[in-house]
């Protein structure tokens, strides 16, 4: 019977979809070929309303263990594939019996091909009736033992028991790609992760401030993106040097007004890396209220400095809500490393909660920031972190 062994992948959002629904379907069996290009032996079958993957003697919980993180994919149930035959469904759904541990048994039969001779209620009552004479079981409809599935569809018949939750979304890649403001801490990469989930792919920006941050800032980057690389398994981290932009708003600028211009500073520099790399949008880790420069008033007078489209992911998630998407996608014990990035090294002691545009702009205009931006981009330092390096420092 394992000659017959699936898994079928059921596609969630996707069905939402109307005439490009099947763009959405290739680029999904694309993702899943890719990410289980190891499996050299695994047959694919790509169809309009799921995807079945023959395991041709492969460990189904290995297969399984990938598919729940590849985004657009629902679920997936390990199924029994067989002829649209009375005999064999029922001889499946009598295999599948433990006698030793099931004493109360449910069917649940899905009749799709509607040119199937029985009906979904007729063929729940004929195999029931063979497996009460052939063992000792009851029926429970509330609580059974066993739960079987049977669903009878225009190509075959499957049966199966077991269905597991997947990472749901969009396939990667659907929604275009956008630049994440990659600090290190835990915000920003459960914003990536929820990103990811949408469909769009992502490179990360960092900007680093030596000497005044540890060398242990990007170590910390790169075993994030290791762990991320599970669901983007190529991510470029472009890393920028913002020493002297940072020197130059500590020299010019009152420390109260440091960390809005600085941010000012990030969303120009950002802005300006996102059209070269032809990212869509801008993405940070920003929840409104949990710091100073989180205000609306704050996110008001940073953002305005740019015209690219900026997602906040967990603009209104508490911050327990993102620690527990944090500890679930297991980034959180690398964010609480202790090596802090310039924002958090540079926070001042009575930031300004309510900045003013005008204010802002005044202070700008003491020192040549243009040309500080453009130096450091000249100076960026691209790495490509993929699910291959051990150690790329």
């Amino acid at each position: 019977m394992n000659d017959n062994l699936y898994l079928m992948v059921r596609f969630g959002e996707l069905n939402t979809k109307g005439k490009n629904k099947k763009d959405f379907i290739l680029l999904l069996a694309k993702n899943i070929k890719n990410s289980l290009k190891d499996y050299q032996y695994l047959e694919y079958d790509v169809l309009y309303d799921h995807i079945y993957i023959k395991l041709n003697g492969y460990n189904y919980e290995e297969i399984l263990d990938t598919l729940k993180d590849i985004s657009g994919i629902k679920k997936i149930s390990l199924v029994y594939k067989c002829e649209k035959n009375l005999d064999e469904i029922n001889n499946i759904c009598l295999s599948l019996i433990d006698q030793t541990n099931d004493k109360t048994f449910k069917l649940n039969c899905k009749r799709a091909d509607k040119s199937f001779p029985l009906h979904s209620d007729e063929i729940i009552r004929k195999i029931a009736t063979n497996i009460l004479k052939t063992y000792h079981l009851k029926v429970d409809v509330h609580h059974p033992d066993k739960n079987i599935f049977i669903e009878v569809r225009n190509e075959a018949c499957y049966v199966f028991e077991k269905t597991f939750e997947g990472a749901g979304g969009y396939p990667l890649g659907s929604g275009g790609k956008a630049l994440l403001m990659l600090s290190g801490g835990i915000d920003s990469p459960v914003a990536m992760y929820l990103m990811m989930k949408r469909g769009i792919k992502i490179d990360c920006i960092h900007f680093a401030s030596p000497p005044y941050t540890q060398v242990g800032v990007i170590y910390k980057l790169y075993d994030l993106l290791h762990v991320l690389n599970k669901y983007q398994d190529k991510i470029n981290l472009i890393i920028v040097p913002f020493t002297k932009i940072q020197d130059a708003i500590y020299n010019f600028c009152p420390e109260s007004y440091a960390i809005t211009i600085m941010r000012r500073m990030m969303y120009r520099i950002s802005e300006q890396i996102s059209k070269q790399r032809k990212c869509l949008a801008i993405v940070n880790g920003e929840s409104i209220g949990q710091v100073a420069s989180q205000t609306l008033v704050s996110m008001q007078t940073i953002n305005e400095v740019i015209n690219t489209l900026v997602i906040r992911p967990l603009a209104v998630f508490d911050k327990t809500d993102i620690i527990s998407i944090a500890q679930k996608i297991k980034t959180y014990d690398i964010s609480i490393r202790p090596f802090e990035d310039c924002c958090t090294i540079f926070t001042p002691k009575s930031p300004k909660t309510a900045p003013k545009s005008e204010d802002v702009s005044y202070y700008e205009s003491k020192f040549d920031w243009k040309s500080l931006i453009d130096d450091a981009i000249k100076n960026i330092e691209v790495k490509l972190i993929t699910n291959k390096d051990d150690d790329l420092i």
